[in-house]
């Protein structure tokens, strides 16, 4: 419940802002405000990851992945989460949020999120998602088939197979 006027200003925002294509990069604008503060005053570590969902809901939206979501009834899942803080977010700050798919396999899409402030780095995260029907998981090559685009895998980045390797 704490997350749903962002989750409004999220939705509000993206109908006035450009299409995305599926593999361009979503940037969404935050502040820091008190209830997502620790007992150090600066973002709670496990606020960031509901404000990631923020950044994949924009992703979403934008790319006109919704309209498929909600035609097949399919479900947007997180099967895991890899991130690393650099830096502290301290009370309102701004800071932007980077989300972009990364790279697929034949289940999995994983997406890069990064959160920076005024050009610097604060933290990174890499997201293995899927998305499921209620007659089962829906590949990567169907979805982008369903958006009518031919778009080859990119390479999987090193840094993210290290990752998959040890979540093995």
């Amino acid at each position: 419940m704490n997350l749903i006027f962002r989750l409004i200003y999220v939705i509000i925002e993206s109908l006035f802002r450009r299409k995305l294509h599926p593999l361009s990069e979503s940037v969404v604008n935050f502040t820091v405000w008190p209830n997502d503060l620790d007992l150090n005053f600066h973002m709670n570590n496990g606020r960031y990851l509901p404000i990631m969902d923020l950044g994949r809901v924009d992703l979403l939206l934008r790319a006109d992945l919704l309209p498929l979501l909600m035609k097949y009834r399919w479900q947007p899942l997180v099967g895991a989460v890899n991130i690393r803080y650099r830096q502290s977010l301290a009370p309102f700050s701004r800071y932007r949020l980077h989300t972009k798919i990364v790279a697929w396999d034949e289940k999995w899409i994983y997406l890069e999120q990064r959160f920076e402030r005024k050009k610097r780095l604060i933290a990174t995260a890499h997201v293995k998602a899927i998305f499921r029907s209620p007659k089962g998981n829906i590949t990567p090559e169907e979805v982008f088939g369903l958006l009518k685009m031919n778009i080859d895998p990119p390479r999987i980045p090193d840094r993210v197979k290290k990752w998959i390797e040890t979540e093995m």
